[in-house]
């Protein structure tokens, strides 16, 4: 399968719901919002069907994503079908974070319920490490959730955990070194994202917009230059760089400002009311 740009699609991004238990602001800044009646939503039988189209017409991998994928009832009966489709080797899941350590049947974690149904990535956003700003970021005061939910992931053993972090200017530009030291400590891969407009333009600009090529600077004065890793990747657009003197990989995603960005993608993304968008720019 490919698109008219001669990409080749093998990656499905589905979303399973529009709801999520956070407001951030730069995604859903506003608390008021509308959200799809139930009736437009598809149902896990409607989202397993186009899944297994999908799968027929060459995609190989699949993330289950929102809103907070988490927080739509049933999720664990969806993900423990989607090993049984053939031909789909992997199964990854986007979340806050907030819910992975909730325990979800008796001594068994959300986090250790999805990797038991064959989930083998978890993408878990985590801006900043300081409370008081989490709160202002995201509209919740959940931060102790999200770091606990962390550590479970991390006891569920899933193949990868990765940390994604969005720059904002004035809310967690202090917090690269100590996100970085976090994520080293829990082997985890760390990846720095560029702000995007994707849900109103009024939340990008020139105050709150920081860019990789700043975010890395600020990293090379302490750690000294990154060093490259064109040949690590991990099914998406990050370019990645080596800690000197460690092991340690850190990415970034700069999709406003690399004019590359979309030269290599691979994905589509099925909505939860059963629309496909080739990028997340089909939104505005």
């Amino acid at each position: 399968m490919q698109d008219r740009h001669g990409h080749h699609i093998s990656y499905l991004r589905v979303s399973i719901t529009d709801r999520c238990n956070e407001r951030c602001a730069y995604c859903m800044p506003h608390e008021l919002q509308e959200w799809f009646p139930r009736s437009e939503i598809l149902t896990y039988e409607e989202t397993l069907r186009l899944i297994r189209i999908g799968v027929e017409l060459g995609v190989s991998k699949v993330r289950i994503t929102g809103g907070e994928p988490l927080t739509r009832r049933g999720v664990l009966d969806l993900v423990r079908e989607l090993p049984k489709i053939p031909g789909l080797c992997d199964v990854g899941l986007s979340t806050n974070g907030t819910l992975l350590a909730r325990e979800v049947e008796p001594h068994r974690t959300m986090a250790a319920a999805l990797r038991h149904a064959s989930v083998r990535s978890v993408n878990i956003s985590l801006d900043t490490l300081d409370r008081h700003a989490y709160s202002e970021i995201t509209g919740r005061d959940l931060h102790a959730q999200v770091l606990n939910g962390i550590d479970a992931a991390v006891a569920a053993g899933f193949d990868q955990i990765k940390l994604n972090t969005v720059l904002m200017r004035g809310r967690n530009e202090d917090q690269l070194i100590p996100l970085i030291e976090f994520a080293a400590a829990r082997n985890l891969i760390l990846r720095f994202i560029e702000m995007m407009p994707v849900s109103t333009r009024e939340v990008l600009d020139e105050e709150n917009f920081i860019s990789i090529s700043e975010a890395k600077r600020a990293i090379e004065s302490r750690y000294g230059s990154l060093i490259p890793q064109p040949d690590f990747r991990t099914n998406g657009p990050a370019a990645y760089y080596q800690i000197p003197g460690r092991q340690q990989r850190i990415g970034f995603i700069g999709a406003m400002t690399n004019l590359h960005f979309c030269e290599s993608c691979n994905k589509l993304r099925l909505t939860c009311d059963g629309k496909l968008r080739p990028c997340l720019g089909s939104y505005l």
